[in-house]
């Protein structure tokens, strides 16, 4: 009888009678724990590459500015930590007031800014829109302007000195001035030598303004010129009210990194003439005083810690509004 019902419906044979478990839950697996995904070659290999680099980012950059920071009010010539003394403000204001150096080499440090700004930025975003445009060979084209950013600063000054040679330089053999009586120092004159390397350092910093302006331009919505295209506007016009104002985080990005270049220089000037002969800079005197002939640990500290709180002032806004903006989105 059981056997006829079964053939004729078939699906009842598959339906437990009632009251009984099903046979998955019957033959359940006991859990056996989780398996360890890493073994202890695994978690000694990721400390050692995340650790290792921790600690030294934190011995050489945390620990050195802290200890700047309260070196900033002592008087230390380097040699035992017995002779550290402690003066309270008298390193500023000796910075302040009696260092001949320290105001030309902050209004040095406002030129290169403003240098930076008005010459190598425009040209560098006038390269990003041209080749923005799609022609041939732009990969060449950004390559070579490209190749100083690549280049060390200290390559770039070697490269100028031969260039500002007064004898068998570039400049001087184009234009007659490497002949007796007619010779162009540019490197010597106190009154070129600053210039003569602020070219140098826009030669640079022109292929590093191109590349940031390129990638913000590549995220331009295309439509947006499509839409200007179709309202009769031109390739200025479009430029400069569609284009340009969607690049305003670019914008703030070269400000900053400019500010930055600005602050920072030292190794182009450094190769050039040490940074004397009007070429004093921030940088160069922190440097000097540090780790030169005198050994004034306490007065550089003072002057990096002055160094540290202007880049503050640039840094600070510039990290609040970025934040502000990724908790919006």
């Amino acid at each position: 009888m059981t056997t006829d019902i079964t053939k004729e419906h078939p699906e009842a044979a598959a339906v437990p009678p009632s009251g009984a478990a099903p046979a998955e839950n019957n033959h359940k697996k006991v859990p056996q724990g989780h398996k360890r995904l890493l073994t202890r070659r695994d978690r000694f290999t990721l400390g050692l590459m995340a650790g290792l680099p921790t600690i030294l980012h934190i011995a050489l950059v945390w620990v050195t500015a802290l200890a700047s920071i309260a070196l900033a009010f002592t008087t230390w010539d380097g040699i035992g930590f017995d002779s550290i003394k402690w003066v309270g403000l008298e390193n500023f204001k000796v910075l302040f007031e009696q260092n001949p150096q320290f105001w030309p080499a902050v209004q040095h440090n406002v030129i290169w800014f403003v240098v930076l700004i008005v010459i190598p930025t425009p040209l560098g975003l006038f390269l990003a829109v041209q080749l923005d445009k799609k022609i041939r060979f732009s990969r060449v084209y950004q390559t070579a302007f490209f190749l100083p950013v690549v280049l060390s600063m200290a390559v770039i000054g070697f490269v100028w000195q031969l260039i500002y040679n007064p004898d068998t330089g570039l400049i001087n053999s184009i234009i007659g001035a490497n002949e007796p009586g007619k010779y162009i120092d540019w490197i010597g004159d106190p009154d070129l030598n600053l210039w003569a390397i602020l070219v140098a350092a826009s030669w640079r910093h022109t292929g590093y303004m191109m590349i940031l302006y390129l990638a913000g331009l590549k995220g331009v919505d295309p439509s947006l010129r499509e839409a200007s295209a179709l309202d009769g506007a031109n390739e200025w016009q479009t430029f400069k009210n569609v284009i340009f104002p969607t690049l305003r985080p670019t914008n703030t990005v070269v400000l900053v990194v400019t500010i930055i270049e600005a602050l920072r220089a030292f190794d182009l000037v450094f190769v050039f003439n040490k940074g004397a002969e009007g070429t004093e800079l921030l940088s160069i005197l922190v440097t000097n005083n540090i780790i030169g002939e005198s050994s004034r640990i306490g007065y550089g500290s003072a002057i990096a810690v002055v160094l540290l709180l202007i880049s503050l002032v640039v840094i600070i806004p510039y990290l609040v509004a970025t934040f502000r903006k990724e908790r919006r989105a």
